[in-house]
């Protein structure tokens, strides 16, 4: 029986795009070995000859470089065989259709119409975004503030603006998904100008062998920015060591159209939360702490547990004294008191309050003496902790020192007055994880706080890091809710060296912005200023 020549056709055509797709992947896996390939330079001077000025330090971070880039090219490389990988299996798919005798319709319509139609739509969206950014032609903006300012990058750093308080103006990328996406991104303009469209203004006669290969040894520099809501723009420069023409890529990632990944219905109504605080002395701050949580968790939330983790005798009677009043005063009872006769440390007083629960599973919000919160923070804990999938690590916006925020008063405003969130007024905490809001079990499975820790900070960062090491997911988030009281900061001699440097750096920030530390150092040029303006204005007056 002779098969239709329909048939042959679409046979002989699969054959020949399957060996073709072979060979091109086989290219592939053959530039992956060559690139990976350690590279000599007989031309380089040895260690201890000719460079021997230059010192150890300066070939340790040569090689260290030279590691880093071969790991990103080799990461790169298989990345494309894994797209190469797909793009076969989808092209396999879409011969497996080619084959069937027609294509099957959903509704009296053609699916695969259908499909090319989305398609179309999509593609037609994401141009529109480029249209709307401002990648070829400037936008008109209200002022100077408006402008979205661009950051730079070389292949192997990125230098910043936003920094916040733990991040330096210049610094390689942490994250591993930020060092990927720099990597494609300076790949894909290397595909741009070694392989140009008709667009890019170079004849197709010209052959491969006439042009200029670029490599990434060949980039220069970069620039990239993002509109939340059209997406990335980069800016690539690249130029070839001995000549003075550079080549200018633009590359624009755009945002695609919003997606519902989920909806649901969230009832925290029953959601208890243990609010944990460690304590020795400082009853004073403790009385004002009870004050504010008889505002909100007694008067207003009503869904809140107490534990205090005390250390030491010093004081204990006073916080009972406390606690008693407050219990009387507002028929609460929904409170624990752990006393512990040692020294101070935060991690283990978290630690015993947590595990003083014995009602099963809890919502846990480890908290500290200084720390002012309202109702709405509380369900903001709720919403964003879920055992087994997510903790809630909250950026704390920490308040300055009163007395000189507020210098040209004769006392500072009372407390409720100070909680606004202005530059000269406090700063967000970004470097501190000690507020947090977690479940029990997750708290107890992760294996709790490093209880070798002694004295203050470095066990909320452990804890922080266990978590991030993990498959829980992490919100770490600036909110509203939640204030650093300004206090006197003791750093003891006790302390070990990095905990000490912790110490002392947590302090010089807490103190003022840098305008009002500003003033406070140019404070006798300012008067002397003021002595002469006030003569000045004297004579002028006698005179």
């Amino acid at each position: 029986m002779r098969m239709p020549r329909r048939g042959l056709v679409i046979q002989a055509r699969t054959r020949w795009l399957l060996v073709g797709l072979a060979l091109l992947f086989s290219l592939v896996l053959l530039m992956y070995l060559l690139e990976c390939a350690p590279q000599t330079d007989g031309n380089g001077s040895l260690p201890g000859v000719v460079g021997e000025s230059m010192g150890k330090e300066y070939y340790q971070a040569l090689l260290q470089e030279q590691e880093e880039h071969y790991q990103n090219r080799a990461t790169s490389l298989k990345r494309q065989i894994a797209q190469l990988k797909q793009e076969l299996q989808e092209m396999s798919d879409k011969l497996k259709s080619l084959q069937e005798k027609k294509s099957p319709k959903v509704n009296g319509m053609n699916y695969q119409g259908t499909k090319e139609q989305t398609s179309n739509d999509l593609l037609e969206f994401l141009h529109s975004q480029i249209d709307k950014a401002e990648v070829s032609m400037g936008a008109k903006l209200p002022s100077e503030y408006g402008v979205i300012p661009f950051e730079s990058f070389t292949s192997m750093k990125v230098f910043q603006l936003e920094m916040g308080l733990t991040r330096h103006p210049e610094e390689k990328p942490v994250r591993k998904d930020k060092r990927d996406e720099l990597v494609e991104v300076i790949e894909a303009g290397l595909e741009v100008i070694n392989n140009p469209d008709e667009e890019d203004g170079q004849d197709e006669d010209d052959g491969v062998g006439d042009r200029q290969l670029y490599s990434e040894n060949d980039f220069i520099e970069g620039y990239y920015r993002t509109e939340r809501d059209k997406g990335t723009q980069y800016e690539l420069f690249y130029k070839k060591m001995d000549g003075m023409e550079y080549r200018h890529v633009t590359l624009f990632r755009p945002f695609g159209p919003l997606m519902k990944v989920k909806s649901e219905t969230v009832d925290i109504s029953r959601s208890i939360i243990n609010v944990i605080v460690p304590l020795a002395g400082r009853t004073e701050a403790f009385a004002q702490f009870m004050q504010n949580f008889r505002d909100v968790c007694i008067h207003q939330d009503k869904r809140v547990h107490l534990t205090v983790v005390y250390f030491g005798q010093d004081g204990l009677s006073e916080v009972k004294s406390i606690l008693e009043s407050v219990a009387r005063e507002t028929d609460f009872h929904n409170y624990t008191l752990v006393s512990l006769n040692e020294e101070f440390n935060r991690g283990r007083g978290l630690d015993m309050g947590a595990r003083a629960w014995e009602k099963g599973e809890v919502l846990m919000f480890f908290c500290d003496v200084d720390v002012y919160f309202t109702a709405e923070f509380l369900n903001s804990c709720r919403l964003n902790a879920e055992p087994g999938k997510k903790v809630f690590y909250p950026v704390v916006f920490s308040l300055y020192n009163p007395a000189i925020v507020y210098a040209n008063q004769d006392i500072p405003p009372p407390v409720e007055q100070q909680l606004v969130h202005k530059k000269d007024s406090g700063f967000w905490r970004d470097f501190g994880f000690g507020m947090t809001c977690q479940y029990r079990t997750d708290f107890l499975t992760v294996g709790g706080f490093d209880l070798e820790v002694k004295g203050w900070g470095g066990e909320d960062v452990h804890l922080y890091r266990k978590y991030l090491h993990g498959e829980l997911m992490v919100i770490r988030t600036p909110v509203p809710g939640l204030f650093h009281l300004w206090h006197e900061k003791h750093c003891a001699d006790e302390l070990t060296p990095e905990q000490y440097r912790m110490c002392i750096q947590s302090k010089a920030m807490n103190e003022a912005s840098h305008s009002h530390l500003g003033m406070l150092v140019f404070r006798d040029e300012i008067e002397a200023h003021l002595r002469k303006q006030a003569y000045r204005t004297n004579s002028e007056a006698v005179g």
